[in-house]
């Protein structure tokens, strides 16, 4: 069964940290990984998306990742930024549990 706080493949981990990793929609950059967690069941980036979307940041969890390219120093995920967009906006001061269940219920179809 799939988990939307899961990579896709492990071996993705393997060449280091994401952060400063750029983050490719299927129709062009929607920034910057800040932050990234590795933890089994709670795996994300945290995407500043600058003044794309005037300054907000997006969760993305790790199972709607379908890519990382270490030489490029990319990560891809199949969404176009619209859907980037209307994601729910990410506030780590409010990480919680219900945030959390929001996040992976929109998510939820992008993931494997």
């Amino acid at each position: 069964m799939s988990n939307v706080w899961n990579y896709r493949e492990t071996s993705w981990l393997e060449g280091g940290d994401l952060v400063g990793y750029s983050v490719e929609a299927t129709d062009g950059s929607i920034g910057k990984i800040d932050d990234a967690t590795n933890e089994v069941d709670d795996a994300h980036v945290v995407v500043d998306t600058g003044p794309w979307i005037f300054g907000k940041k997006r969760l993305i969890p790790a199972g709607a990742i379908t890519g990382v390219n270490h030489d490029d120093e990319s990560v891809m995920v199949n969404m176009t930024k619209d859907q980037i967009k209307a994601a729910p906006d990410h506030d780590a001061d409010r990480w919680g549990d219900e945030s959390r269940d929001q996040h992976a219920d929109y998510y939820g179809p992008f993931s494997w």
